[in-house]
């Protein structure tokens, strides 16, 4: 006797996508790849137009005329979408487990590590820096980068591990400008830098900002 759990994601997948296939508007193309693209595509609409706490998954996958399920088949979650549509390079779900992980009288010593970790990674730190030179510009890119930071990241650890959300934004700020002025203007020497040094620079004060 089986229950179906049996079942590949392939055939999961294919089953999703033909139950989403009458929906799909005449010549749109069916290839798994195309689907998945589809559904990127609908999303970056979604999210320019409603932000990020205004787009659901729902909504997503009625703009790209598929089955809410393949949605969440590719992406597992909203924020997963988002991460895949607009090229975040920080993934929610990979990166909560290692911040709020540890002893919390560390945790300004682990926040800064994953923090300057991504940064140092060129192709991670680049599109932040476009985020973020957008979001200084454009009040759209601003709110969506705000919603998706607060909801996805910030709310949840300042959850998790029982720090007042501005303490926490607090310790975002000044991790973000020391990373503005060591990457984008590039002051010496901070700009050389290593990474130990940043962390063991920089971690006593954001424990400060997080113990209150």
């Amino acid at each position: 006797m089986t229950d179906g759990s049996s079942a590949s994601p392939t055939s999961s997948a294919s089953s999703v996508e033909a139950s989403g296939a009458g929906r799909r508007a005449p010549g749109r193309p069916t290839g798994r790849t195309d689907t998945r693209e589809q559904i990127l595509a609908a999303a970056r609409d979604m999210f320019a137009e409603k932000g990020f706490d205004g787009a659901s998954l729902r909504a997503i996958a009625r703009a790209a005329g598929v089955d809410p399920a393949l949605v969440h088949h590719y992406f597992g979650s909203k924020e997963g979408v988002f991460v895949a549509a607009m090229r975040f390079p920080v993934n929610p779900a990979e990166l909560l487990p290692k911040v709020m992980a540890g002893d919390p009288d560390r945790l300004g010593e682990q926040f800064a590590r994953e923090f300057i970790a991504i940064w140092e990674d060129p192709d991670k730190r680049a599109p932040i820096v476009a985020m973020l030179r957008s979001a200084m510009t454009n009040e759209r890119a601003a709110t969506l980068m705000r919603e998706f930071v607060t909801s996805a990241l910030l709310d949840r650890v300042a959850a998790a591990r029982e720090v007042p959300l501005l303490r926490l934004q607090a310790a975002v700020g000044q991790l973000v400008g020391v990373m503005i002025v060591r990457h984008v203007i590039r002051v010496e020497p901070l700009a050389s830098a290593s990474p130990e040094e940043l962390v063991d620079l920089v971690a006593p004060t954001l424990q400060r900002y997080l113990d209150g």
